[in-house]
């Protein structure tokens, strides 16, 4: 069975750091892309990054490039996102999932394309 789940969230004054984790079982990371998405109270899910388990080849959203980098460490079937430069606005569920597939890229980002997903974990910014 496959299973995601995501764990690491907490609160964090702006400007501080986290790291999230996300922990596969069930299958194997490679052929399969991970992402990670965010859903703030009230606004819509949104991709916030994702990664090849075959290539190690990643996609950002533009709200987070530059701050957030995700890595993978297939041996441990964990993905992670440190989280650097937190700003009040990435307050969010934040949870991770899983699609069979090699493509990287913006549409990488679409909540549609996973078939797999786990259970969030709450990340607060204060500011």
């Amino acid at each position: 069975e496959v299973q995601l789940q995501a764990f690491g969230g907490g609160l964090v004054q702006a400007g501080g750091s986290l790291r999230l984790s996300c922990a596969a079982s069930g299958f194997s990371f490679v052929g399969y892309a991970i992402g990670w998405f965010r859903q703030a109270q009230g606004k819509e899910r949104e991709g916030v990054s994702c990664i090849s388990g075959s290539d190690a080849s990643t996609y950002y959203a533009d709200s987070v490039k530059g701050r957030f980098t995700i890595s993978t460490d297939n041996n441990k079937n964990t993905v992670y996102l440190q989280m650097n430069s937190l700003k009040p606005e990435d307050t969010a569920v934040y949870s991770c999932a899983a699609y069979y597939g090699h493509y990287i890229g913006p549409y990488s980002l679409n909540a549609d394309e996973y078939r797999y997903w786990g259970q969030g974990t709450q990340v607060t910014v204060s500011s």
